[in-house]
């Protein structure tokens, strides 16, 4: 089958879709859940084979990786996604005119949904629990490191899809060569939008190339300020959790940026780092402080100027001191990517700055950036993170994955002259 039959057959599955009950949906979803966790062997035997091709030490490694407790976490979120009011047929607006129309706003799916990814399997659970719920149809183009994982998936997808009699075209993978990802995103006319998700290279790569219109998600270059009022307590916790927690995603911490005033609290504030050996590239200030602590001398490093803006997606930290809060405004506009951004303050006033000078999708006032997820939003899941500001930013879960369309209706009326 060619690829342009492929992209006509998702088309045409999308109208099929919209006709399907809503019960049947989320029917589909739990099979799905159900059956992950059934297969979760076959599961990683197939991503076993994905892992064997790739080097431990690739930052990429652990977002590759499934293992059964993180199945039955997906499973779960996937549960979750089931029982959420469907985004679907919802008022958005509705109005009377004099000349006898009778106007609704009503929310509807996107329609074709074109996602490329990287080697994250979980996103292949994701896209299809999200994308079915609103209504649309999920083409799929995964990375060649997670082509066996992505596979088996949707193997297990296309089993409930066929027990409850729903054509499988409304979610296809598309072959792992660079060819696929060139038709998709000339899909003109059988995709309506295409979401990467990945690299800063990658999101790059399909803004440039792609001629169907594309939502940007995905990378992170994320900071944390710790201000002249900032609490020491709070901000070893925050600090330690955004880093740490899990380095490969894109909400973890890459810059911490400290006022001078509380340099004399730096080698607090960073020691629970030294537990997960986090490489810390420090600018000069910094560095003087801490090559006169505890934190091991082969984990510190002199920040070079490439230290800042880089999403390190490992365990690498950079730190900036500032004068002021000014300045620190200032460093984070110039490095951010817009994704997340924190604030470590007691200064309610300084705070509300932050919140609203900050041009971020999502900003934080003494709390970690890892909470930047759809499911930790109670949004059940997400298809990504929206960096940009047209039609989505933040966490996209399913009210994002939808459009609206006027309804018209009258009794026979014309428009005059």
């Amino acid at each position: 089958m060619s690829l342009e039959q492929v992209f006509k057959q998702a088309q045409q599955a999308s109208r099929q879709l919209n006709l399907i009950e809503k019960n049947i949906i989320n029917l589909i979803i739990n099979e799905v859940a159900d059956l992950a966790v059934q297969q979760s062997d076959f599961i990683l035997a197939e991503n076993a084979k994905d892992l064997a091709r790739m080097d431990k030490a690739d930052p990429k490694y652990d977002r590759l990786q499934l293992t059964h407790s993180r199945i039955e976490g997906i499973a779960r979120e996937m549960r979750n996604v089931s029982q959420l009011a469907s985004p679907l047929g919802k008022l958005i607006e509705e109005k009377n005119l004099p000349n006898g129309l009778h106007l609704q706003k009503v929310s509807v799916p996107l329609g074709v949904i074109g996602v490329i990814y990287e080697a994250r399997p979980n996103v292949t659970f994701d896209v299809f629990a999200l994308c079915l719920k609103a209504g649309n149809v999920s083409i799929l183009k995964g990375g060649s490191d997670a082509h066996f994982s992505n596979t088996a998936i949707i193997h297990i997808i296309h089993q409930a899809l066929d027990k409850h009699g729903v054509s499988r075209n409304i979610v296809q993978l598309l072959p792992p060569e660079r060819e696929a990802t060139a038709a998709l995103l000339n899909a003109v006319g059988y995709v309506d939008v295409i979401i990467p998700r990945g690299s800063q290279q990658l999101i790059d790569f399909v803004r440039k190339n792609s001629k169907v219109p594309v939502i940007e998600t995905g990378a992170g270059i994320v900071h944390t300020y710790f201000d002249e009022s900032g609490d020491v307590e709070k901000g070893k916790k925050i600090i330690h959790n955004a880093k740490t927690r899990r380095v490969s995603v894109c909400n973890a911490l890459d810059c911490f940026v400290i006022h001078q005033s509380r340099l004399a609290d730096l080698s607090m504030l960073v020691a629970p780092l030294a537990t997960h050996q986090v490489e810390i590239f420090a600018d000069e200030q910094a560095f003087e402080i801490l090559k006169n602590s505890s934190y091991p001398s082969n984990l510190l490093h002199q920040a070079q100027p490439e230290h800042f803006g880089t999403e390190f997606l490992a365990y690498k930290m950079s730190i900036k001191t500032v004068g002021s809060f000014s300045e620190a405004l200032d460093h984070i506009a110039q490095y951010s990517s817009k994704h997340s951004e924190a604030i470590i303050s007691e200064n309610e006033q300084v705070i509300s700055q932050f919140l609203k000078a900050v041009d971020a999708a999502v900003v934080y006032a003494n709390t970690s950036t890892a909470f930047t997820d759809g499911a930790q939003f109670g949004l059940g899941a997400e298809i990504g993170i929206s960096t940009q500001k047209l039609h989505a930013r933040g966490p996209m879960a399913l009210a994002e994955i939808t459009s609206y369309k006027w309804i018209v209706r009258s009794n026979g009326q014309i428009r005059n002259p």
